[in-house]
């Protein structure tokens, strides 16, 4: 039975947008249910958490947590240290906020703060994301009392009694964008005339999406194709500097977009990676889409992601290798068939999961009792 006073929740994860927005979801669900309650994120020193969580209005402890690289490195000398120690500032967090439930949504943080809450007899509940289980979460998934997954089959990975299929949550705003245009038009200074192409590489950006952008946008330019372009903040700099010599009305070009609903509601076609976060938007934003799946991925599940929608014929795809010959043709092939986008913008809606944040508080609310 719950204590007297406001419910108290901890979340847990991070590294990637992928981890990061669904946590900041489904805090938002709970919230708005509990208005009162009291909801502690961890995160891991360094990264994108330590900025988007206080954004969306919640309070954030970084942990001094990394995961082990590909290539040797120093870093990686200090694995074992960072975790041992990341464990026991977890264990003294969760002891002193004292939680009615703890969630982890992945990442490098999830996974000390998620152990302690189970060796302390804390409800806990999983959210995994991917079409492939991450390593933390497989880890985890023997202790915890719930899972919740966004792709069927997972109990290859997860106790089968464990798992809910929910969907990913994602943010509110990208379900209301039917009345958003006109704004999303003024906001980014576009025209209704004109084809609009948004592009994304996740959180951190993509190399070979910047490149593949950089190699064709003479052609988009010509074309009278309005542009927006995320480009990750390590390369935000770089591309800049490529293209300040390009006629830039129609571009617009940033690090991060944090308006993206209306990036969303100006978009003819979308040009992103296949994490399943952006799977998830995509699908709830019903855009037609051009993916390029990530190869630097655990057992290529980028690829799985996409093929998932192709084989529906809800989306197209490009490898990565193919990209930088590819990639414009195709957009703008796609930009000029306008019964093609409304076919593809139909079907991939048809596999929104809108109600994802909902149903994983249902499940955190049974276990709270």
């Amino acid at each position: 039975m719950k204590e007297q006073g406001p419910y108290r929740l901890i979340i847990s994860g991070g590294g990637t947008g992928g981890h990061v927005f669904p946590a900041i979801a489904i805090a938002n669900e709970f919230k708005e249910r509990h208005h009162d309650a009291d909801i502690l994120f961890v995160g891991a020193e360094g990264k994108m958490e330590m900025i988007r969580v206080p954004e969306a209005g919640y309070r954030i402890i970084g942990l001094w947590i990394a995961g082990i690289k590909r290539s040797l490195s120093f870093s990686n000398l200090l694995f074992p240290i960072k975790l041992i120690l990341s464990y026991w500032k977890a264990r003294r967090i969760v002891k002193e906020f004292r939680p009615h439930l703890a969630v982890g949504t992945g990442g490098y943080a999830s996974g000390p703060v998620m152990l302690a809450a189970t060796r302390m007899r804390i409800p806990t509940v999983l959210q995994e994301q991917n079409s492939y289980a991450g390593l933390t979460n497989k880890q985890l998934a023997g202790k915890v009392q719930r899972i919740c997954v966004a792709y069927p089959d997972m109990e290859k990975y997860f106790p089968s009694d464990k798992v809910r299929l929910t969907g990913n949550p994602v943010r509110k705003d990208i379900m209301e964008l039917e009345h958003k245009r006109g704004n999303a038009l003024v906001h980014f200074g576009f025209s209704d005339s004109a084809r609009t192409l948004l592009v994304l590489g996740g959180s951190g950006g993509a190399k070979t999406i910047n490149d593949s952008m950089l190699a064709g946008l003479d052609q988009l330019i010509a074309s009278n194709v309005q542009l927006i372009w995320q480009t990750g903040k390590v390369y935000y700099e770089s591309v800049r500097a490529q293209i300040a010599d390009k006629d830039l009305r129609n571009v617009r070009l940033y690090d991060f977009l944090k308006e993206m609903d209306l990036a969303y509601a100006a978009a003819h076609v979308v040009v992103s990676r296949a994490g399943a976060l952006s799977i998830s938007e995509l699908c709830l934003a019903k855009k037609p889409a051009v993916l390029v799946p990530s190869p630097n991925v655990a057992e290529d599940h980028q690829t799985k992601n996409a093929m998932s929608l192709v084989r529906q014929e809800a989306a197209c795809m490009i490898s990565d290798q193919d990209a930088r010959s590819r990639l414009i043709t195709e957009v703008l092939s796609l930009l000029a068939d306008h019964g093609r986008c409304q076919q593809l913008g139909e079907r991939i809606g048809t596999l929104a999961r809108p109600n994802a944040a909902r149903d994983i508080v249902n499940e955190m609310e049974t276990l709270i009792g």
